[in-house]
Order: C-alpha cells, then sequence, then structure tokens
C-alpha cells in the first residue's frame, strides 16, 4: 500500500488530479485501474486526491493504459519524482500537526493569498519577538516547553521568507482594529511590531488594510480565515479556517465563494491602504 505523508506538495495536488483525468478520458474506472495494480479502487481514489504518494512502479503500469505516449510518461515521471521531494517545512515534522503542515504546503505555493484577522498580526508579519510572545502566552505555551516554542519561532520566521523570495505571492491582508489595540507584550515589543508593518506595507506584493471600529460590524467578524488561489489550474481556489485543535480546508465553489464575496465586502469597508499606513503611525504614537 501507498505510504501516506502529513500534507502533500502542490505538485503532488496536481499530478493527482491529472492522473484522474487521464484515468477518465481513457474510459476507465477506478476499479480497472486497481485490478491493473492489484489494489483497491479505494487506493486508486487515493492516489487522485493525493491523500497517498504516487509510486513511480504504479505510474508506469498506469501511464501506457491510459494511452499516455512513451515521450510524455516519462516528462509526467520526471515531475513525479520531482514533486515527491519533500517540502522545506518537513523539517519541522515535530512539531507541526498535520492539519497545519497542509496550510504552509499551500501557503509555500499559492500566487494569491488573502487573510482576514481579527485577533492577531498574521503570522507571516509578526516579529520575532511577537511570535514567540503570542506562542507562549496562547494555547501552546501551556503546554511546550522552552525549545519547543523555539522551534515554532522558527518556522513562523522561515516561512515569511515567501514575501521577499524573487517571485514572491500577493499577499493582501484586512485586520481588525482589536489587532493593533490588544496589548501582545510590553509597548516596546508593540512599538517594533508597528515599525515592521509599515515597513512591510511598502513591499509592492503586500497591501494591508485596518477595518477601524466605526466601521462595525461587517461579513468577516465571525472568524478569522486565509484565502489561496494558485497558477495551476488542476488545483481550485481554496479557504482555510481554524479553530483551536485544528482547520478546514473548503473547496467547494460555493463556500469558497461566499467567503471571497465577504473578503471583498470588507476590502471595500476597511481603510485604503494609504489611510492603514497613517493609522499604524497613529497607534504607534499611542503606545
Amino acid at each position: 500500500m501507498s505510504e501516506p505523508r502529513s500534507a502533500p506538495t502542490i505538485g503532488q495536488l496536481v499530478l493527482s488530479r491529472q492522473l484522474r483525468i487521464l484515468r477518465e478520458k481513457a474510459g476507465l474506472s477506478r476499479e480497472q485501474a486497481g485490478r491493473l495494480l492489484r489494489v483497491t479502487a479505494a487506493t486508486v481514489r487515493r492516489m487522485e486526491t493525493a491523500d497517498v504518494a504516487l509510486k513511480i512502479p504504479y505510474l508506469r503500469i498506469l501511464l501506457p493504459a491510459y494511452g499516455v505516449p512513451g515521450a510524455e510518461a516519462e516528462v509526467f515521471l520526471r515531475l513525479t519524482d520531482e514533486a515527491n521531494e519533500p517540502g522545506w517545512w518537513q523539517r519541522f515534522h515535530d512539531i507541526l500537526p498535520d492539519w497545519f503542515s497542509a496550510y504552509v504546503s499551500l501557503e509555500e505555493a499559492a500566487t494569491i493569498i488573502r487573510s482576514y484577522e481579527p485577533h492577531f498580526v498574521p503570522g507571516l508579519l509578526q516579529t520575532e519577538e511577537y511570535a514567540r510572545e503570542v506562542l507562549t502566552t496562547g494555547a501552546l505555551g501551556r503546554t511546550a516547553d522552552a525549545a519547543r516554542i523555539e522551534r515554532h519561532v522558527a518556522l513562523r520566521l522561515k516561512r515569511q521568507m515567501l514575501l521577499s523570495r524573487s517571485e514572491p505571492p500577493v499577499f493582501w491582508a484586512v485586520l481588525d482594529e482589536t489587532v493593533l489595540r490588544r496589548p501582545v507584550g510590553p509597548a516596546p515589543l508593540m512599538r517594533r511590531q508597528l515599525d515592521h508593518l509599515l515597513a512591510v506595507s511598502d513591499m509592492p506584493n503586500v497591501t494591508l488594510q485596518i477595518a477601524e471600529f466605526a466601521v462595525g460590524h461587517h461579513p468577516g467578524t465571525y472568524s478569522p480565515f486565509v484565502l489561496f488561489r494558485f497558477d495551476a489550474p488542476e488545483v481550485s481556489d481554496m479557504v482555510y479556517v481554524e479553530y483551536l485543535t485544528g482547520a478546514l480546508y473548503l473547496d467547494e465553489d460555493g463556500e469558497v465563494s461566499e467567503h471571497m464575496e465577504a473578503m471583498d465586502r470588507m476590502v471595500a469597508h476597511a481603510e485604503s491602504a494609504g489611510r492603514t499606513r497613517q493609522l499604524l503611525a497613529d497607534f504607534r504614537r499611542e503606545l
């Protein structure tokens, strides 16, 4: 049986879905594909949904059966080898729960990340000391020792590197005013965090907006969420919603559309990027 893993890479997601498309074009059922491999139809389904890794020996049987010419099959195999290389985040497997490993994989591959955050500065924009304070005083700090917390801080800082890489994603965040009003650590720490937000807001791929209290109730008031968009047409837009002990990954068209509409309405009601920079400076002077 194919081995499960904590979270597929975007390459594995794309190739798994392409494998399903090839099988359907060949007019074969999962049961028929399973008989070719001497595995169950359920195993074929898990291969096609990236729940398990694609095995090269299996592909050498399936691709000819699906009518894929030799040269194209070799390209598929090469891409599978590349996609099966572990992502950098798998070095943090000792602290990454399965449900968040998937998030880091999606974050790394997305071309557009839109985030609504009513509680804290988003992880991609936190300073090291702010991140450490949040992790220490939050749920993690009740169960983790100092060394484990430092591993989480290191992971968060590593994630942030995607914003300054050669081809970074677009990152657009709407923050409730609560994020800036709630103290996380002493005033000097918060001032440095606000300085960092002012600095990253000047990055061409980063847009920040603050939803002030005066705006009142808005569509995202209920909980934080993140929208991911990818270049690969095989991978649909996805919504991430986190709760205390896990997360939901939503990719049904209706659910994604509802969250996109809510985000668009929040963007329209929140302060502009220019006005947000002025507010950040004002908040900093108040500390």
